[in-house]
């Protein structure tokens, strides 16, 4: 399974590879933001993106928006440190399958990608 991370900080893409490689994840393409992250998109064509909301260029709600254009089905998780309600339901109404806030545990985040692809894979 091919896992894009999209954050503009390298840090926390390290941080994301390290738990997703516990979680035997490995096949994972960067981006550091938005624009690249489509670009990426198009050319990878990857099984789950975990998209942060905040990044310069393009920021993770219209990254989530314009995949949605071109791409219906892929899972999309919004991993960001947005917790209010509001922003919840405007990237769920955007696109997003999932929503996880940050800082995460290997824990956390493996049960968002098992429920994600859980419901995922139920609707096809």
């Amino acid at each position: 399974m091919k896992i894009m991370l999209v954050d503009d900080s390298r840090t926390i893409r390290n941080i994301q590879k390290n738990v997703l490689k516990q979680l035997d994840y490995t096949d994972i393409v960067e981006a550091e933001d938005g624009v690249i992250a489509l670009d990426k998109f198009t050319e990878t064509n990857p099984d789950l993106c975990l998209i942060d909301w905040n990044m310069p260029n393009m920021d993770g709600i219209t990254l989530v928006r314009k995949i949605r254009e071109i791409n219906k089905t892929v899972p999309l998780i919004m991993c960001t440190t947005e917790a209010e309600k509001t922003r919840v339901i405007e990237a769920i109404k955007a696109g997003v399958n999932n929503y996880i806030v940050k800082p995460f545990t290997v824990e956390s985040l493996g049960e968002k990608i098992n429920q994600t692809l859980s419901k995922a894979s139920a609707q096809v």
